[in-house]
């Protein structure tokens, strides 16, 4: 029973804040629950009413299917390529290191005062530093064309975790792989291709799967910078969720929605974990000729 009696605050509190209001959200989801007022149970009207009867809610999906189409490469891509910088070994990686990493634990609120005063269309750092190569800077945060790109781009400000999780990647390669690639006159750029990716294969599974979780709960930019604007152009899911269950007290369909979410980003973690035996390699991993593990 010892080790048990030591697990046992974090069995507490994962059954008390995270599997008990999970197991009852999904109990709620059947019913239509009001704030205050009877609770009637209608099994699975909320699924089929959303799926069915609310184009918001496929509306609200594609624009944050479209946010991850963006969010998820350009933080991965960052990410790799300031970890592949501070692996470069140049004088003051550490604090190179503490700079990236630093705006990655601002809160939200904080991080959303510091966007305003850069997408301010007047009065904003970045369509001032425009003005002096000549470019008319658009109106970031009011264009219905601009306010997703500049979600995107604020979104970036937090890639200091997965830069430091692919830098750790980097760091466990063995040096002698790039030495003996080195000695025989393969380029940096192939060095890269076929030496840093490939063993990096189980960082970017990871840094993959929390970016797609990230991008599906985004809330607190779009919902402080935009409120959802301009003309629903930043109206993400998970604002939808949050309206429905606290601005239209409608418990039960919020809930039922959060699942469908849910069942969303499970669907493609399992594609990408599905999809990874073909590009992630473990070391000490062997395989047969017939490509099965042993």
């Amino acid at each position: 029973m010892v080790p048990w009696l030591f697990i046992s605050p974090w069995i507490i509190g994962f059954v008390a804040f995270t599997l008990g209001p999970m197991l009852f959200s999904l109990y709620m989801s059947f019913f239509d629950w009001p704030i205050v007022g009877e609770r009637t149970f209608i099994g699975l009207d909320n699924y089929v009413t959303m799926t069915t009867l609310d184009p918001q809610f496929w509306e609200s999906l594609w624009i944050t299917v479209k946010f991850a189409l963006l969010f998820v490469p350009l933080n991965i891509a960052v990410g790799f390529l300031l970890a592949l910088l501070l692996n470069a070994g140049l004088k003051g990686t550490g604090v190179l290191r503490t700079l990236f990493y630093l705006p990655s634990v601002i809160s939200g609120v904080a991080l959303v005062t510091i966007f305003s005063w850069l997408y301010s269309y007047r009065f904003g750092v970045l369509n001032y530093l425009l003005g002096f190569v000549g470019i008319d800077g658009p109106n970031w945060l009011g264009d219905p064309s601009w306010a997703l790109v500049a979600i995107v781009f604020a979104s970036l400000w937090g890639v200091g975790s997965t830069m430091l999780i692919l830098l750790a990647g980097l760091q466990a390669i063995p040096r002698e792989l790039y030495e003996a690639a080195r000695i025989s006159g393969v380029p940096a750029w192939a060095r890269t291709l076929y030496i840093t990716l490939p063993m990096l294969g189980p960082m970017l599974l990871f840094s993959i799967i929390t970016s797609i979780i990230s991008a599906f709960q985004q809330l607190t930019l779009a919902l402080l910078l935009t409120e959802g604007g301009p003309l629903g152009s930043t109206y993400f899911f998970a604002m939808y969720i949050y309206d429905n269950a606290f601005k239209y007290f409608d418990m039960g369909y919020a809930a039922a929605m959060s699942w469908i979410m849910f069942g969303i980003v499970l669907l493609l973690s399992l594609a990408v974990m599905k999809s990874s035996s073909a590009w992630v390699h473990y070391e000490g991993e062997v395989r047969g000729k017939k490509g099965d593990k042993s």
